[in-house]
């Protein structure tokens, strides 16, 4: 009964750290492609020290390999290559001892004369899109710039900057220059806005919605998660406490004592007593 009730304890703290834990993944330099030959330096900034956050990738060779792993070098929950390969394109994360994982980034490392610089996280809604076209000698020749197949543009110095994104400005952009070629292409994300609206004073406030609810259960839920496994536990304690207490009591019985010599003497006297009044 002992066991049970510590494997269960170990199961609901494992659990709660397993869901509270979180961590992202930054890369240096911050950019989605890169050209072979560079290093770069993948760090998982985390909430948690203790939930041993390692670097993790999928490649066209190997998929969920760690660092360290025939790859990079590991400091702590940082990874450093420093010789990017072609073959080294592909998609890296954080993940935990308990499974728990961060947001994932796409590099493509080419072995090409040109490289388009897009962020590797997701750009909001309203930000500023800036893209760099740039060879490994020069980053301020005239390029063309494209988006989904499509020509937009181009930009003498080789930039360009997309003003106050929109959800439409999503898509598969790349790069050419005249005298040197074209950039591999990568996928820019653009992330909603979060709306943050408040209830006119005249007015009375507006009826729950879905979301409302959804966004109460959820806190909810996540109460419960944090608080529950204390409760469970406290009552796991008491109740090994109230039954070790209750071994330590002894069972009360009734003892028969034999009688003692004064007793038996009494008896024989009355014997004999009633022997002698008899007729």
């Amino acid at each position: 009964m002992e066991e049970t009730s510590l494997l269960w304890l170990l199961f609901l703290i494992s659990l709660l750290s397993c869901t509270t834990s979180q961590a992202s993944l930054t890369v240096s330099p911050s950019s989605s492609q890169l050209f072979e030959g560079q290093s770069v330096s993948l760090s998982c900034e985390e909430d948690d020290s203790s939930a041993g956050w390692t670097l993790r990738r999928n490649t066209t060779r190997k998929t969920r390999t760690q660092c360290g792993d025939g790859w990079g070098r590991p400091a702590g929950s940082s990874c450093k290559i420093s010789y990017m390969d072609p073959l080294d394109s592909g998609v890296y994360w954080c993940e935990s001892r308990e499974g728990a994982t961060s947001n994932s980034i796409n590099i493509t490392v080419s072995g090409g004369p040109v490289i388009l610089q897009s962020p590797v996280l997701p750009v909001m809604e309203g930000e500023d899109l800036t893209l760099h076209c740039k060879t490994k000698t020069s980053s301020n020749l005239p390029a063309d710039f494209y988006k989904d197949g499509s020509f937009i543009r181009t930009e003498p110095a080789g930039h360009m900057t997309i003003h106050h994104v929109s959800r439409s400005d999503e898509g598969l952009y790349k790069c050419n220059i005249s005298s040197d070629g074209e950039s591999p292409p990568s996928w820019v994300s653009v992330t909603e806005k979060p709306t943050t609206t408040s209830p006119p004073t005249s007015s009375p406030p507006a009826p729950e919605t879905t979301s409302d609810h959804l966004h109460l259960v959820i806190r909810l839920v996540c109460h419960l998660v944090v608080f529950c496994p204390y409760c469970i536990s406290t009552f796991i304690m008491v109740s090994l406490y109230r039954q070790r207490a209750a071994g330590n009591d002894l069972p009360v019985s009734m003892v028969m004592t034999p009688p003692t010599q004064a007793e038996m003497g009494l008896d024989e006297d009355y014997d004999d007593v009633t022997t002698e009044h008899h007729f």
